[in-house]
């Protein structure tokens, strides 16, 4: 697998994009919108400065990273029907997905794997979008991408061995640690996580303690290098109550459902850093 299509240029899609160019892979950046991909690339070029400065890299290694990106605002005009692996970053909404990977199975060669970094929908009902279930897969990268190693490798329920070894060993050569999981809701990652920032959701929303209080606790008391009301904000509300009413729905267990605290901060607008205020507030 040599020539990668990126869908979204968001946080996660740039982030696995620039891995991906960083290593040698022609890298095709696709989002509807513009603006989201000059954001995008401009991004990647900060964290490549940043990589730099460190030492990490070289500028040569930087103007390599960057040569081997090409950005589009369409699916049709990327050269799509050249891509190797396709990954899907786009926003956490299944209808949205669900009609992306319609279009990529009539886009996209036959030998093409077609995989998604959802971070808890199913990829089994994402591969039932496509005639090509047995190459559909989850690659889900955790932020901030450049710098985490873990990538959750899901495995659905019609994805055949050789995709799933050839997408272990294609993480692999991006330096990451990949691990296997089975398609269940949330995964490993948000099964055992967003049950937790929920709790201390509740725990603010019960009077309890203070936003400052319950993250010392887990900070100080556990060891966690950020407390789950900041890492809420950091990971976006809006986001944190999609994957609770995933595995809530999933489940039928009425113990996922999302704090009301948490579903009026999203419905008020408060998603966390990104719209500058959360549990805690941002400046630029």
């Amino acid at each position: 697998m040599q020539n990668i299509t990126v869908i979204g240029a968001g946080t996660m899609g740039n982030g696995i994009a620039h891995v991906f160019a960083m290593n040698g892979f022609k890298v095709n950046l696709v989002d509807i919108s513009e603006e989201g991909l000059q954001k995008g690339i401009a991004t990647i070029g900060k964290n490549l400065d940043r990589m730099v400065r460190k030492e990490k890299i070289s500028e040569d290694d930087k103007a390599a990273t960057l040569s081997n990106l090409q950005t589009f605002t369409s699916l049709e005009a990327s050269g799509i029907e050249h891509a190797d692996l396709v990954i899907e970053a786009a926003t956490e909404n299944v209808n949205i997905k669900l009609k992306i990977f319609e279009q990529l199975d009539q886009l996209c060669k036959k030998t093409a794997i077609l995989a998604s970094n959802t971070s808890s929908i199913s990829i089994t009902k994402i591969g039932g979008a496509t005639k090509r279930p047995e190459q559909v897969i989850g690659m889900h990268f955790f932020n901030p991408v450049p710098v985490m190693k873990l990538v959750e490798i899901v495995r659905g329920h019609a994805t055949s061995k050789a995709t799933m070894l050839g997408i272990v060993g294609l993480a692999e050569q991006l330096g990451k640690t990949p691990v296997e999981v089975h398609d269940y809701p949330g995964f490993v990652s948000n099964r055992v996580l967003m049950p937790m920032i929920n709790e201390a959701i509740y725990t603010l929303f019960e009077g309890v303690a203070d936003v400052e209080a319950i993250d010392a606790v887990m900070k100080l008391g556990m060891a966690h290098p950020m407390g789950p009301l900041q890492l809420a904000d950091f990971i976006g509300l809006d986001v944190c109550l999609s994957i609770l009413q995933v595995l809530q729905h999933g489940f039928g267990n009425p113990k996922y459902a999302p704090c009301p605290l948490l579903v009026n901060m999203v419905m008020a607008g408060k998603l966390g850093r990104k719209s500058g205020e959360g549990f805690y507030k941002y400046d630029q």
